[in-house]
């Protein structure tokens, strides 16, 4: 039986079930405070971020692995096993997946490589369903296939918690963030086709949640949603309030929760909220 390593990178939060899995490695991606570089969950963890972005008003910033670190990473493993499947963030919104394939062509073991167009806790949910159905038998290119439709078919809805961090990083222009601190926009952001979109601009928090809510009981009464994800910041009483809302409305739905890591909180700040779900026939 082939001997395959399962390589992601820090976008998502292990879960007990992955972090338990000695066949899973992560490839760190890189945080930037005020010029100096940190590995995301190495030496910077999340709470230790919020904490600097809250007291010392931090320039952050992130950048994918270095080619070099995943070619070390596949060197190293290509000792032991007999394949590499990696797992990534969306190529739309880092050049992590153009270095992982770079890295792959620099090694002698095979390195196939999925890029997940998704971020987070659900890009690890695509790692767990490409492991799936390679253990029960499917080729690399029919587990491919059938976990890019899976993950085409994904809803992502986050409310941004914080405009200050998002302008600060970069990713919200001069005129963007002075319109939306005015008018006190929490902006819902969605995933589409690997791409982050404004989705709308309720004017506080509640119409917000109120709207995410809405988009997330739309699925699931349709029958289409067998679980979702709660992703958060800082804000782990809110998760879990959430949590306790959509066990007591769909009892039936699998809830993960779980903590956006350091190189994504960089741009979206401690308050951010979300969930994201699966569309199965």
């Amino acid at each position: 039986m082939e001997r395959i390593a399962w390589v992601t990178d820090s976008t998502g939060t292990l879960d007990e079930e992955l972090s338990m899995n000695e066949h899973v490695y992560v490839v760190p991606m890189v945080v930037i405070i005020d010029g100096k570089e940190y590995e995301d969950g190495v030496d910077l963890l999340p709470e230790e971020l919020y904490r600097r972005m809250s007291e010392e008003k931090i320039t952050a910033t992130t950048s994918q692995p270095s080619v070099g670190k995943f070619q070390e990473l596949y060197k190293e493993l290509e000792k032991r096993y007999d394949r590499i499947i990696a797992v990534h963030l969306s190529s739309e919104l880092s050049g992590t997946v153009s270095a992982s394939r770079q890295a792959a062509q620099m090694v002698s073991i095979p390195v196939d490589v999925f890029d997940t167009l998704l971020i987070s806790f659900p890009m690890l949910l695509i790692l767990k369903r490409l492991m799936h159905y390679i253990d029960n038998g499917d080729s690399i290119n029919e587990a491919f296939v059938k976990t890019r439709m899976y993950a085409d078919n994904h809803e992502t809805y986050v409310m941004i918690g914080s405009l200050d961090q998002l302008h600060r990083s970069g990713r919200l222009t001069n005129a963007q963030y002075i319109l939306g601190s005015l008018l006190s926009f929490k902006p819902i952001i969605s995933i589409e086709n690997g791409v982050l979109h404004t989705k709308s601009k309720p004017r506080n928090l509640k119409k917000a949640e109120k709207q995410i809510f809405t988009d997330f009981r739309r699925s699931v009464e349709a029958g289409k949603v067998k679980e979702c994800t709660i992703l958060y910041g800082a804000v782990s009483e809110q998760a879990q309030r959430w949590k306790k809302m959509i066990t007591e409305e769909f009892p039936h739905v699998l809830i993960h929760v779980s903590p956006l890591g350091s190189a994504i909180g960089v741009h979206t700040g401690e308050q951010t909220i979300g969930i994201s779900w699966f569309n199965e026939d």
